[in-house]
């Protein structure tokens, strides 16, 4: 259903300088687990990874005493990896994970970039990978699923919200602010973007939208005149985009120069506009931007295997780092709350077949909510293994609401009604 994600898995390649080596010893001793961790702290997506050593920190403390599974005492080892946000080097690293340092589990996050790579080659490789951070379906129809059909998938599981979740997030959000319903849209040729026209365009013209499709554009793009101009012509007032973040930078720049910000009502961000140094450096025209969280510091939920709070976990980066809080901290923190659970339940952390089989049992409560792998979600009527559904709660980038230069205010909460809302949308002032 979806084109070829471009994945390589090839070669095993030498970690750079640049990848966080955060591991303790190269060895493993008698009664050991290794866990792999992979994400972009470098290019195009590096935004995603800006709080991870932050995130392995806590988990390496709470980690710190070991894990008592089946009588035996376990000490714990995290080993992560820059998957640089492209997919040929995420599946290299990968592999060094797996076959140089032979680790006992994959833990892999942020855009199909880096996640889907990682999770051919655990799956080739028969090494159990827990992933989060990239639409559900881009994740599974990117690595061959089929919707209503049984998936081969034995060793990959992931979390993450999906187009149905978008989907009620936007038709939630988007009558706060009166507008013709005409959306431009710009859907890029990649694994999100074409999850993304495949099944939330239909969605969204069923509920009563004009969706303006100018067709797939290719990531690097740096022309969007022509995209521009439609939307000025047949005036879109709300604009809706899953970009890279260098790709958004340039388009809505381009926009703005060329008199499309005036006309929008809503602007609709998605993959980029997630984190506040992505906003602020847009400068005045990121103000008014409609986003997404997938975790926020008001979530009332708190991290099994640290005990963190979501309101602790967004203090203690900031005051740890001296930047505004991040929504990856809880997608990050949470795949290690899914890790300590599933090792434990498995009875054997060292049997990989066993640990994978345990996540088809496991329930778990985490910093961003309670997952359950015995209810696999459906779409289209049929069910979705390997798959759990988590929330995307819309809001808005605003000045001058926090401490912070500018910050997100939760809007609605249709994913997830335990979610405290804070304003409400207004227009865009482009």
């Amino acid at each position: 259903m979806l084109k070829g994600t471009g994945l390589v898995l090839g070669g095993l390649a030498m970690p750079s300088v640049l990848e966080s080596c955060l591991s303790s010893s190269s060895s493993t001793p008698s009664g050991s687990i290794k866990i792999g961790y992979v994400s972009p702290i470098t290019g195009a997506t590096s935004g995603f990874g800006e709080p991870d050593s932050y995130v392995i920190g806590l988990a390496r403390k709470a980690l710190s005493s070991g894990l008592s599974i089946g009588g035996t005492s376990y000490s714990v080892e995290i080993i992560s990896r820059d998957s640089q946000s492209t997919p040929s080097v995420s599946a290299q690293v990968a592999n060094d994970l797996i076959l140089g340092q032979k680790v006992d589990l994959m833990l892999t996050t942020s855009t199909p970039e880096t996640v889907n790579g990682v999770s051919a080659a655990c799956e080739a490789a028969g090494v159990p990978c827990i992933s989060t951070v990239v639409p559900w379906q881009a994740w599974y129809l990117g690595l061959g699923g089929q919707i209503g059909q049984s998936t081969t998938f034995k060793y990959i599981w992931h979390y993450c919200f999906g187009v149905e979740q978008f989907f009620n997030a936007y038709t939630h959000l988007w009558p706060q602010v009166p507008t013709n319903k005409k959306v431009g849209v710009m859907w890029p040729n990649d694994a999100d973007g074409n999850a993304i026209r495949q099944a939330l365009g239909p969605a969204l013209k069923a509920a009563g939208y004009t969706i303006v499709d100018p067709g797939p554009y290719e990531d690097g793009t740096n022309d969007y005149s022509a995209q521009i101009a439609r939307f000025i012509r047949e005036d879109c007032q709300i604009f809706n985009t899953f970009p890279i973040p260098p790709d958004f930078a340039t388009f809505w720049n381009q926009a703005k120069q060329q008199g499309y910000t005036s006309h929008v009502k809503i602007g609709q961000i998605a993959k980029t506009g997630l984190f506040p140094s992505q906003v602020t450096s847009l400068g005045a025209i990121g103000n008014g931007l409609a986003s997404g969280v997938y975790w926020a510091p008001t979530w009332p939920y708190k991290s099994t295997l640290t005990g963190v709070t979501c309101k602790q976990l967004g203090d203690g980066y900031e005051a740890a780092s001296g930047k505004q809080w991040n929504q990856q901290l809880g997608a990050s923190l949470s795949l290690f709350d899914v890790a300590a659970a599933v090792l434990k339940a498995s009875g054997d952390p060292k049997n990989k077949p066993k640990v994978a089989d345990t996540m088809k049992t496991l329930s778990v409560d985490t910093i961003v909510g309670h997952l359950d792998w015995t209810k696999p979600p459906t779409f289209a009527g049929a069910p979705i293994p390997n798959v759990q559904t988590t929330p995307i709660i819309g809001g808005q980038w605003k000045q001058r609401v926090s401490k912070w230069p500018i910050d997100f205010v939760i809007c609605e909460n249709s994913s997830d009604p335990n979610v405290p809302i804070a304003g409400t949308l207004q227009p865009y002032q482009g």
